[in-house]
């Protein structure tokens, strides 16, 4: 058996090599974002443009006024309605994107637009059944989970302040993350494997479409490499995350700038560095799973070929010949050879009695 590859670093290069994937992503991620926000621009610029109040937020930062403004638009007809048209859209894309960019990890198939919607579109129903499995296994395992984590925090807001209570309930939201990071990496592998199983032929020619086949070979793989699959999610997860920080800790730090635009890069970089390692999970994932691959499944024996059982006494059958300009000619039943041979004419029997005469010459 081969020696298992690094995930971190394999997983790196095969998001490199495939870096027209994360681009297109990143693309159609921030077109969503722009089309779906030029209505909240609108309501915003309706409101601040006729009001003293906006000129808390241009010379600084005001969270009251911040959270008064959508308050308000929220309470406005219409208001929330714009947000939640971009949660389907925002799927649509995900269920073609996703799908395909797994695909050519596995295949190394060009990264082209082409090929990731055309993967897709194959694989779309079986993604949408693996997610509404893990929305069902996600609220199974978290939900007490969660519920056990809010009575904890409560306890310790009435018994337990300060520092010592805030690590607590740290420690217990840590828990929960680890958990939900935990049943992510197992989907996440899922998907993967349903991938493969895409690439392999049933006995009838057609592709392996059976998502239930991709759960234990994804289990296996998780239990046997659980160290090292796990703490790389968990590290790519921190990284991105922390990227996502920084940033945005930077950008409040920068509201009351006259420019804008220097925020709005700083932003979007944060966003493409977590896009960047979620494709990199990806990558580990895929790295993993080619590492260990489905066994292709056993071709099961064919059926026996049909034979006819013997029919007593056929009937034979006339023939009939047919010509498009005589019609149909039905042949008499016992027809002749066509060139009969002559028959042989027969040799006199020699008689014992007489002696054979021998030849003079």
């Amino acid at each position: 058996m081969p020696q298992p590859r690094s995930l971190l670093t394999t997983g790196l290069s095969l998001t490199l090599r495939n870096l027209p994937a994360l681009l297109w992503t990143y693309a159609f991620n921030l077109g969503i974002a722009l089309l779906f926000s030029l209505s909240l621009h609108n309501q915003l610029s309706t409101l601040m443009a006729h009001s003293l109040a906006s000129q808390s937020l241009l010379s600084g930062f005001d969270l009251t006024t911040v959270a008064g403004l959508f308050t308000f638009l929220s309470d406005s007809p219409g208001g929330p309605a714009t947000s939640f048209t971009a949660v389907p859209v925002y799927l649509l894309i995900y269920f073609l994107l996703v799908p395909g960019t797994l695909f050519v990890y596995q295949t190394a198939a060009p990264a082209r637009l082409s090929t990731l919607f055309q993967s897709g579109i194959l694989h779309f129903w079986r993604f949408v059944r693996i997610t509404l499995i893990s929305f069902f296994v996600f609220g199974i395992v978290l939900g007490p989970l969660l519920a056990v984590q809010n009575a904890g925090s409560s306890y310790l807001d009435k018994h337990i302040l300060g520092r010592n209570g805030f690590l607590l309930q740290l420690a217990g939201l840590v828990l929960v993350g680890l958990v939900a990071a935990l049943l992510r990496l197992y989907f996440d592998l899922v998907e993967v494997y349903t991938v493969q199983l895409g690439l392999q032929l049933k006995p009838n020619g057609k592709p392996d479409r059976r998502v239930r086949r991709a759960f234990a070979p994804a289990w296996r793989a998780l239990t046997r490499n659980f160290p090292r699959a796990y703490l790389t999610f968990v590290i790519l997860t921190l990284v991105g995350l922390s990227a996502v920080v920084v940033t945005a800790r930077i950008a409040m730090h920068s509201l009351a700038q006259p420019r804008v635009w220097p925020m709005f890069l700083l932003a979007q970089a944060g966003l493409f560095l977590m896009l960047l390692t979620r494709f990199w999970q990806r990558g580990a994932e895929t790295t993993l799973a080619l590492d260990f691959p489905i066994p292709p499944a056993v071709l099961e024996p064919l059926p026996p070929p049909f034979t006819a059982a013997p029919i007593p006494n056929p009937e034979p059958a006339s023939p009939s010949l047919s010509h498009p300009d005589f019609g149909v000619y039905h042949p008499d039943p016992t027809p002749e050879p066509p060139n009969p041979e002559p028959p042989h004419p027969e040799l006199p029997t020699p008689d014992p009695a007489q002696p054979i005469q021998e030849d003079p010459r």
